[in-house]
């Protein structure tokens, strides 16, 4: 039980990941393009898809997943898997930001230039390598 679990908390990380390296990188193109404009209506849609399909379900799969593994494992109490929840707490944190940012998008009222989105884009490849190696390594 506790492999199928692991192994749908990784396919559960590898999405929430891939939506989060790839929605800032959007940002990115999107504060570029003009308002009104048939591209930056395509971002908004791209934007809004890949939050609702992928992000936001993936997220609360690597929750639940997780949390059901802290405990299937006994790891709950260890001090690098609290440290790790912390991180992955910053993460969902950094998560609610983009799904503000993709509403400020879809009302064109974002204020933010693209190399404001470009320095973001690199906050989750940070936390990930921090997650990843306590989560390997187990440090402490």
């Amino acid at each position: 039980m506790v492999l199928w679990v692991k192994a749908l908390h990784v396919v559960a990380v590898i999405a929430w990941m891939a939506g989060m390296l790839y929605l800032p990188r959007l940002f990115v193109y999107h504060a570029d393009a003009p308002k009104g404009s048939a591209l930056s209506e395509t971002f908004k849609v791209m934007e809004r898809r890949l939050l609702k399909a992928i992000v936001n379900p993936s997220m609360i799969l690597v929750f639940v997943t997780g949390i059901a593994l802290a405990f299937l494992t006994g790891y709950w109490q260890a001090p690098w898997l609290q440290a790790k929840f912390v991180l992955v707490l910053g993460l969902g944190g950094l998560h609610g930001y983009f799904a503000r940012c993709v509403r400020a998008f879809a009302a064109d009222a974002n204020v933010r230039p693209a190399g404001f989105y470009r320095g973001m884009n690199e906050v989750p490849t940070v936390l990930m390598v921090l997650i990843v190696i306590l989560a390997v390594v187990k440090p402490f």
